[in-house]
């Protein structure tokens, strides 16, 4: 069963009200859980549903919701920045209240994926696709920001110098230093928006079990082949992380 909410995030600190964001949740008959989060510029559908089906079908509770400024989800696209997007994922995983929970990410929402696992001790695993860990992904955008104050996408969405400050609090150091679990990191050979080598840097620095697969001749977006695989992969390494715990 597949059911539609809308989560209040009753702590965002805006003068219109309370926004809420759009999540949904495939059930299962378990008490495990998953929450998906989305990339910078994307959203709960097309293939986070696809996964989340494939979570049911492993005995997983899956969730996917949209972050504030994205999909269904209330807010402006210029106020959505790391900490809102934290914000976000920490009140949905709180409306439906699971003991323990995995995580998954994808490109941005990985490095939102990465820091709310680093905060919260009911993550028993995370797994990322093409996780943005080194603040040189934005380098371009930064400097257009630091330039002329924004920096507008071919689709019109803006990003401001918020991004920026949010992001630099922000340091994959803290992940270093604080995550203890499993972690999965998905990355695809022919990346020419997150640096694959950016992830093998990544699993150097982590002080706990990493797995790390580069998909070749995947780039930032996956094929259909590419994605059913990952989706193995996925739930496959999740099911020894059950055996392991």
């Amino acid at each position: 069963m597949t059911t539609t909410h809308r989560v209040p995030i009753t702590d965002a600190g805006t003068d219109t009200g309370v926004p809420t964001v759009a999540a949904v949740h495939h059930e299962a008959d378990s008490d495990d859980w998953i929450v998906f989060c989305h990339g910078l510029r994307s959203d709960k559908s097309g293939s986070y549903e696809q996964r989340c089906r494939r979570a049911v079908e492993a005995g997983y509770n899956a969730v996917r919701f949209d972050c504030r400024g994205c999909g269904e989800s209330d807010g402006a696209f210029v106020e959505s920045t790391l900490e809102t997007r934290l914000t976000d994922l920490r009140h949905v995983v709180d409306s439906f209240d699971p003991d323990s929970y995995a995580l998954f990410g994808s490109s941005f929402g990985g490095k939102v994926a990465f820091h709310a696992a680093a905060a919260d001790d009911r993550v028993t695993a995370v797994a990322t696709r093409a996780p943005v860990t080194t603040v040189g992904t934005f380098d371009e955008y930064r400097a257009t920001v630091d330039r002329e104050g924004e920096w507008t996408f071919d689709t019109g969405e803006r990003i401001d110098r918020r991004f920026f400050d949010a992001l630099d609090r922000y340091p994959f150091d803290d992940v270093v230093s604080t995550l203890s679990i499993p972690v999965a990191i998905f990355h695809g050979g022919d990346d020419a928006v997150v640096d694959p080598a950016d992830s093998f840097d990544a699993a150097k620095q982590l002080e706990t079990d990493v797995c790390l697969e580069r998909f070749a001749e995947e780039g930032h977006r996956f094929s259909r082949a590419g994605e059913r695989r990952l989706r193995d992969r996925l739930f496959g390494w999740l099911e020894w992380v059950e055996r392991r715990s």
